[in-house]
């Protein structure tokens, strides 16, 4: 059942993507972004099966960032798409910090309140490498993935090419992403092995996500061209 589950999330966040391009125009493009990174960091501490093989939850809605650059490096310029990617690292950090201070305060002597502290804490505790190796994944995985989308696209013009530089760009990204997060946040706490696997599974199913998106950024181009979108 967790395949099905994966797969209806998948669509409703390409789904969910399109149509807050639809309403808000661009700016819907910029509000997911620190929607994805905020989701994905949360669920990224629940476990999975998936196809055989362990995971974590965040993968698909964190994955769905890249697909916004591209449709920003697609239908407006370079410096779109790098404007969202200092939003989203922004909201980042601006939920790290709020929420660790949020843990300071004392709550009250009640079991419910103490239970929901607890609860916060777990999703939310500072963990100091895993925070950097988030935030430098994501810097260097996003900076990456616009600039390798606009090589490939002075290299191959035209509509008929978005899909190439679309998978060019965003496949490399996500496997810098999964060996940068990998290496930071569990070098030393796992095994050779154990890291190699960690990578290779977290990839694939990045690969997944991002190989089928890319109807949703032809989808996105032609809302732009008929001026469906501002």
């Amino acid at each position: 059942m967790n395949e099905l589950f994966w797969l209806a999330m998948l669509l409703v966040n390409f789904a969910l993507i399109l149509l807050a391009y639809r309403v808000f125009g661009k700016m819907g493009l910029f509000i997911w972004v620190p929607i994805s990174v905020i989701i994905a960091n949360i669920q990224v501490i629940q476990g999975i099966s998936l196809f055989g093989f362990a995971a974590t939850l965040g993968n698909i809605v964190y994955a769905s960032s890249f697909l916004v650059t591209d449709i920003l490096s697609e239908n407006y310029c370079k410096k779109e798409a790098n404007r969202a990617i200092w939003i989203g690292f922004f909201s980042l950090v601006s939920m790290t910090l709020l929420m660790n201070l949020a843990l300071l305060f004392e709550p009250l002597g009640d079991e419910f309140s103490k239970s929901t502290h607890d609860s916060i804490s777990n999703i939310f505790s500072f963990m100091p490498r895993i925070v950097i190796a988030s935030f430098t994944a994501y810097l260097i995985s996003q900076k990456h993935d616009i600039w390798a989308y606009h090589l490939w696209k002075k290299r191959f013009k035209g509509r008929k090419n978005i899909w190439l530089r679309n998978n060019l760009s965003t496949m490399v990204s996500q496997l810098i992403d999964s060996v940068i997060f990998t290496l930071i946040a569990f070098y030393g706490v796992y095994e050779n092995e154990v890291l190699i696997e960690i990578v290779l599974t977290t990839y694939v199913l990045k690969w997944i996500v991002a190989a089928a998106d890319t109807p949703f950024v032809y989808i996105a181009n032609y809302m732009k061209k008929k001026k469906m979108v501002d």
